[in-house]
């Protein structure tokens, strides 16, 4: 596929997915959803590639939303109800990716550009970023997944909060909230995505999976069920090249060569 709305860069273990519309702060389309699960497609087979950045161009947005001169023009009720699941199985895609999926939130990230950073697996903001979704105040709702991964990040209270008035946060806020993982100063921002990849690579690839695997299920059930999805989990890495490898790494004190078997 050639892209029109993202771009694709590699460098060593690290994959970055770059929103790049520019003209409208980076705000999302349709398009821009089907570039980025080719994108995902893509790394999926690149063995070589450890782990995931999803990040804005520019300095002033990570994502601005979706793009509000093409939901202005109006969809109809059945075509809505078809398009939108496809768009939000992109963030099942996300959520669920076999490596791990760092939001660098670089600016704004309103609307969509929150609810694509909520799928990711761990979100870094520079201290000046700005959060929210603010569809109540178009009329509308989130409708990828706002209403759904919200609460279960911040707690349904602040969640409601959060999308009943459509208020926008500070990086600050979002962190106390727990909707950010790492803040970090805007000049110091690439530095703390990085060091964060940097430590991501160095682990097993199927740990690092079998570790979103489980917390991402697990969360889903009740603790038992959890327990024994964690579980199926542990067994699977035991029996791993790369449970070998870096349990002889530790008696033989040096660092384990990883390889994903």
């Amino acid at each position: 596929m050639i892209y029109e709305d993202i771009k694709l860069t590699k460098q060593g273990a690290t994959a970055t997915i770059t929103i790049d519309r520019p003209k409208v702060l980076n705000a999302i389309r349709y398009q821009t959803m089907l570039e980025i699960q080719d994108a995902l497609n893509d790394i999926g087979q690149d063995e070589a590639i450890r782990v995931v950045v999803l990040t804005g161009a520019g300095e002033k947005a990570f994502i601005s939303g979706g793009d509000i001169s093409i939901m202005a023009k109006g969809t109809g009720y059945i075509e809505l109800l078809q398009e939108i699941p496809k768009g939000q199985q992109v963030l099942f895609s996300i959520e669920n990716f076999p490596k791990p999926v760092i939001a660098r939130i670089n600016g704004i990230a309103l609307g969509g550009g929150t609810e694509l950073a909520l799928c990711c697996d761990i979100r870094v903001a520079a201290d000046t970023a700005i959060m929210g979704v603010p569809e109540i105040t178009l009329g509308i709702i989130p409708g990828y997944g706002g209403t759904q991964r919200l609460p279960r990040i911040v707690g349904m209270g602040k969640a409601k909060q959060l999308v009943l008035t459509g208020e926008h946060i500070s990086a600050q806020e979002a962190y106390r909230i727990g909707l950010v993982d790492v803040l970090a100063p805007k000049a110091e921002l690439d530095a703390a995505v990085e060091d964060l990849c940097r430590k991501i690579a160095a682990r097993g690839p199927i740990a690092l999976y079998m570790g979103k695997e489980a917390i991402n299920h697990g969360m889903q059930t009740d603790i038992r069920t959890g327990m024994s999805i964690e579980a199926k989990c542990f067994a699977l890495c035991f029996g791993s090249q790369d449970r070998v490898e870096g349990m002889n790494a530790f008696l033989e004190k040096r660092k384990p060569v990883f390889k994903g078997r």
